[in-house]
């Protein structure tokens, strides 16, 4: 592993970033998952997982053995995980899926199984009960790794696990109410109408006249700058395969869906971000190569329909 990493990347991505961005592809999903379980959206995990890479990037030489590249890596995207949820707006978003409740505690910690439900309700716990109770009963990582992880000792990962294990015993198995979906904005809906169908009609001047002209444009594993200098509306020329953007729901956000054309109909593949400032698009986030995120969401939508029955929910 020999990188000499560059300054931060802007455009297209230079070739050694790439070139980590391919090494340690392996642990992505894993990584992702994480992030997700921990601030509880799967497209703010894909976020601060993209930043905790390029991070890992600038910092890769100060990696003395390879062998430990992913509890590495994990540490990092912890530790940017932690710094978004100090953000107050971010952890009430978080936690905004369930309900307070008054939990009662035992005199003994009761035995929690693991399993798939851990994972959407260890958002109820506090940030440290919660990322020792994903990394031990989730990822299996061992006490003395996990304290190395989250900047804590062994006997202080054992009593931050007993506590959210105790909590979670006493949780419902689901959330015991809906998920919160923030109000749709009417300037947004309208202005996303419209990018739609000049977007579904190839009209890229069109497009480009919704956005500012200092926009920004970021495209997982490929791109970081400003729209007008991508090559991002050329790209979906060069497609091979048929396809469409539709508007959708990840999680009660509105956001774009870009579906591709396969034998049995349209698949619902990826998200896009749009955000809008005075009036016009001032950032997009399109969430290419990340087939895990739409699995990730807790619930996801196109067409105001649920679309989980066509992507198959990722481990």
């Amino acid at each position: 592993m020999k990188f000499q990493p560059r300054v931060k990347p802007t455009g297209l991505f230079d070739v050694q970033y790439a070139a980590f961005l391919k090494t340690v592809s392996h642990l992505r999903a894993r990584l992702h998952r994480y992030c997700t379980r921990m601030v509880g959206s799967a497209m703010d995990g894909e976020d601060i997982m993209q930043e905790a890479l390029f991070e890992a990037y600038r910092k890769v030489d100060q990696l003395e053995d390879p062998r430990a590249l992913q509890g590495w890596l994990f540490r990092i995207a912890h530790n940017r995980c932690i710094d978004f949820l100090r953000n107050r707006k971010a952890r009430e978003r978080a936690e905004a899926s369930y309900v307070e409740e008054k939990i009662i505690l035992p005199v003994e910690p009761t035995g929690f199984g693991a399993g798939r439900a851990i994972e959407r309700l260890v958002i109820h716990l506090p940030p440290k009960e919660r990322a020792c109770v994903l990394l031990k009963d989730v990822f299996d990582y061992s006490l003395e790794e996990i304290a190395e992880l989250v900047d804590s000792t062994v006997g202080g990962v054992k009593s931050a696990l007993n506590r959210g294990r105790t909590k979670l015993a006493f949780l419902p198995a689901q959330p015991s109410a809906p998920v919160a979906v923030v109000a749709p904005d009417p300037q947004l809906s309208q202005l996303l109408d419209r990018y739609v169908n000049l977007f579904n009609q190839r009209d890229w001047d069109g497009v480009r006249a919704l956005a500012s002209a200092d926009a920004r444009l970021r495209v997982s594993d490929c791109f970081n700058g400003l729209l007008v200098d991508s090559p991002y509306f050329l790209e979906f020329d060069r497609a091979q395969t048929p396809w469409r953007i539709d508007i959708g729901e990840v999680e009660g956000e509105t956001v774009l869906i870009v579906l591709f054309e396969k034998h049995d109909g349209w698949m619902p593949t990826y998200p896009v971000r749009v955000h809008l400032r005075d009036g016009v698009i001032d950032a997009i986030t399109d969430y290419y190569a990340c087939p895990w995120l739409l699995p990730a969401a807790d619930n996801a939508r196109v067409n105001g329909r649920p679309i989980f029955d066509k992507v198959e929910r990722g481990s």
